[in-house]
């Protein structure tokens, strides 16, 4: 391949979507989401390759360009898609990763096709990248791809961030490959995570699990090498969001959505993909209750929750879309009014506008995973509360409530806890909301994904090989 590059991404997913148009032809659109704008602007920087797959199993296709970007497709084959993608990643690895909220399966055809795939995407980024490039590895997908790397190419400088949360030993250790796994991980030379607390439980486990010397967040390879694991929380494009809330349609659509639900006293918001770690059961269970207690009347509030389809080829996924439907179904007939359901529920995706014209039409965005890495979302619907006005209810299980501390935190085990959360945020003062946000508003505008990409590249650039390439970090502001 001719072109090179002193940055490769790599990642399960391109940057791009295939959208087929009306007349029938395919174009590639920008993917929504947080990685894609952070990275964007250090990928031009530094005339970057992002390797990923591009979804479905076409068959191999040749590298593109897409406004300006340099794009890798990476092709699954069906069984590649069933074993390693459907099976190990999200089958096996997302419940450990996720505190066993759903059993994980262990099957060693399963494992055997994870290893294939790593290997494939690790031959990849060694062909790309230059002399002394910089490669950043994301995700669970792709753990062993360090290591592998590595082996290929010792003069690459190589990052790795997890955007799921890590387990703690006692998780961890069910896997039956959790020795190959901290293997691969530990050919990176930085090794982020969203949390603390979640690189300390590798560096536990590395000590544990694999014998080498620790210090704090440094771990002491054989070869010489040192490996740091450290916290990286990522964030959203703040500014990208509050200037889309303030935009003339999303607050036309903003009136216009609090109007198709009857203008009530109180809209409470949930958005989430429908995983079975997102706790959608139990806050509609809770906020139902509420309804049923008499705390109000769906004539003051309604709740509208966005629930986007995902992997739904999965069994565990399919059940779960049936058991919400169910409780929808049961929750409106029994508690909702002629033109005045207790749930407004969507199992749709929405674009951006969408989205950010709910948050504007919100009063109380409830976020209530039982665990998540960090739950984008969050931040989204603080940074479109430019009025700072606006209540967040936060899972304390999601990343993100280690710096939100102003919402209302909760236990999402504890359904009582839960209704009591709601009723606070739906009866606080406006003088109370405004202290609470404005305060959250502060920490996403310093802590914006500008500043996790350059936090990370920093961390990187101070790590590993002293000859490779430095990498530009994409400026501030």
């Amino acid at each position: 391949m001719s072109h090179s590059a002193n940055l490769v991404i790599v990642a399960n997913r391109l940057p791009v979507d295939r959208v087929t148009l009306d007349d029938g032809t395919t174009e590639w659109r920008r993917s929504p989401g947080g990685l894609v704008s952070a990275l964007d602007p250090v990928m031009r920087a530094n005339d970057g390759t992002w390797i990923g797959w591009p979804g479905g199993t076409d068959g191999d296709m040749e590298p593109f360009e897409d406004d300006g970007l340099h794009l890798v497709p990476m092709s699954l084959t069906q069984d590649d898609v069933e074993e390693f993608y459907e099976g190990m990643s999200n089958g096996t690895l997302w419940p450990i990763y996720h505190d066993v909220v759903a059993k994980p399966e262990f099957h060693r055809e399963w494992w055997d096709r994870y290893v294939s795939v790593n290997q494939r995407f690790a031959e990849k980024a060694a062909e790309v990248a230059a002399r002394e490039a910089t490669v950043w590895v994301h995700d669970y997908q792709l753990q062993l791809v360090p290591q592998m790397l590595r082996e290929l190419r010792p003069d690459l400088r190589i990052g790795f961030y997890l955007h799921i949360p890590f387990p703690p030993q006692e998780l961890f250790q069910q896997l039956p490959w959790r020795r190959q796994i901290l293997e691969g991980l530990l050919g990176a030379d930085l090794v982020g995570f969203q949390l603390a607390g979640g690189a300390a439980n590798f560096v536990r486990l590395v000590r544990q699990r694999v014998g080498h010397k620790t210090h704090r967040d440094l771990i002491y390879l054989p070869d010489g090498r040192t490996v740091r694991a450290a916290a990286f929380p990522i964030s959203i494009d703040t500014a990208g969001f509050e200037e889309l809330a303030r935009s003339e349609g999303v607050q036309e659509r903003a009136k216009e959505i609090r109007e198709a639900l009857g203008n009530p006293r109180k809209v409470f918001l949930g958005i989430d993909r429908l995983d079975y770690t997102k706790g959608i059961y139990a806050r509609l269970r809770a906020y139902a209750e509420l309804l049923q207690d008499g705390h109000f009347d769906v004539e003051d509030a309604v709740f509208v929750q966005v629930a986007t389809p995902s992997r739904e080829r999965v069994e565990q996924y399919r059940i779960l879309r049936d058991e919400i439907d169910r409780l929808v179904g049961r929750i409106n007939g029994d508690l909702g009014r002629i033109g005045s359901p207790a749930i407004s529920y969507m199992h749709s995706s929405f674009p951006r506008e969408e989205m950010a014209a709910l948050y504007r039409a919100a009063d109380i965005m409830v976020v209530t995973p039982y665990r998540d890495g960090m739950n984008l979302v969050a931040k989204e619907y603080v940074a479109c509360r430019y009025d700072d006005q606006g209540a967040l209810v936060l899972s304390e299980f999601a990343g993100a409530s280690d710096e939100l501390r102003q919402a209302w935190l909760v236990n999402p085990y504890d359904i009582n806890g839960m209704k009591s959360a709601l009723l606070q945020a739906y009866r606080a003062t406006e003088r109370e909301t405004t202290r609470r946000m404005r305060a959250m508003r502060k920490t996403i505008i310093t802590h914006d994904v500008a500043a996790w990409a350059r936090g990370f590249l920093e961390g990187l650039a101070g790590a590993g090989s002293s000859h490779a390439k430095q990498v530009r970090p994409p400026r501030k502001g």
